[in-house]
């Protein structure tokens, strides 16, 4: 069997973790230990992220021709791909909280939604919070007026002496 086509299910495999990928990040990781790279595997495992080492050769062949080619000129020495197919910024979120105690570790680049930066823009995406985080400040922003209203209501009331609601009075019970 000829090299290639022993190559081509790795290719296909690579494929098949990018195909609907929300974000694609190229990581150096060469001079981590066991130990901190357990903890970066285990923490991106955790929120939905595939972290893998290929071949260089094979994840240039199975992005010719996505929207994940921009990665190519990130494909030079030791590469791990953080692929997310649900949150596009975790991948990089997670990498960047990692590299301020492990200091080998570092973003290449990445594509996130579509979109190709650089080492040097990766501390943008890596500092945008993740998707439950923002959908909690967006409802709260949502909540405080409406919350602000009803307290100002309720002291409007209060001073006009109507106060809270009076209780229901019992009906006296038939004899």
């Amino acid at each position: 069997m000829a090299k290639v086509e022993l190559k081509q299910p790795i290719v296909d495999e690579i494929k098949s973790v990018m195909d609907g990928a929300q974000s694609v990040i190229a990581v150096k990781y060469l001079g981590i230990n066991v130990d901190d790279d357990t903890k970066l595997r285990k923490e991106l495992r955790e929120n939905g992220v595939v972290y893998k080492v290929y071949k260089n050769t094979l994840i240039k062949r199975a992005i010719a021709g996505t929207e994940f080619a921009g990665l190519e000129p990130d494909l030079e020495g030791p590469t791990a791909l953080a692929v997310s197919k649900t949150d596009a910024t975790a991948p990089a979120r997670i990498v960047a909280k990692y590299m301020k105690t492990i200091k080998p570790l570092e973003l290449k680049g990445g594509i996130v939604e579509g979109t190709y930066y650089p080492a040097s823009q990766m501390d943008a995406i890596a500092a945008i919070p993740g998707r439950e985080e923002l959908l909690s400040r967006l409802l709260g922003s949502l909540q405080s007026p409406i919350t602000n209203f009803a307290r100002v209501l309720n002291q409007i009331a209060e001073k006009n002496g109507e106060g809270a609601a009076p209780a229901a009075e019992e009906a006296p019970a038939a004899e």
